[in-house]
């Protein structure tokens, strides 16, 4: 079975930081393309990032770039967003998805590409 789970949401001033970590379980995630998303209330779910297997390609939505930074250790089969200079704009839950890929350079942002998901962790960034 493949399992991810998010954690390090929380609530955050405008103009501060999280990291969110996603880790997986069931599957080894060096085998697997990893994407951050996330959903804002009457919003569609919209790619933040992705990372490739191999942590050799990264992408990130022009909203966030500059800000955010996704990493892997697949020694720990986790998964982590660094999120920096949080505006109000980037409240929303915040998911982790796994593409089981053997192509390593796989990195797509796209939802219905990702099988496995998350549950969601709640980012706030609220004064």
């Amino acid at each position: 079975q493949l399992h991810l789970v998010e954690s390090g949401g929380g609530l955050v001033q405008p103009g501060g930081s999280l990291r969110l970590s996603c880790a997986a379980s069931g599957f080894a995630l060096g085998y697997s393309a990893i994407g951050w998303f996330r959903q804002a209330p009457g919003k569609e779910r919209e790619g933040v990032s992705c990372i490739s297997s191999s942590g050799s390609r990264t992408n990130y939505a022009d909203s966030v770039k500059g800000r955010f930074t996704i990493s892997r250790d697949n020694a720990k089969n986790t998964v982590y967003l660094q999120m920096n200079s949080l505006k109000p704009e980037d409240t929303a839950v915040y998911y982790c998805a796994a593409i089981l890929t053997p192509v390593q350079i796989l990195c797509v942002m796209t939802s219905s590409a990702y099988g496995s998901w998350g549950q969601g962790t709640q980012v706030t960034v609220s004064s």
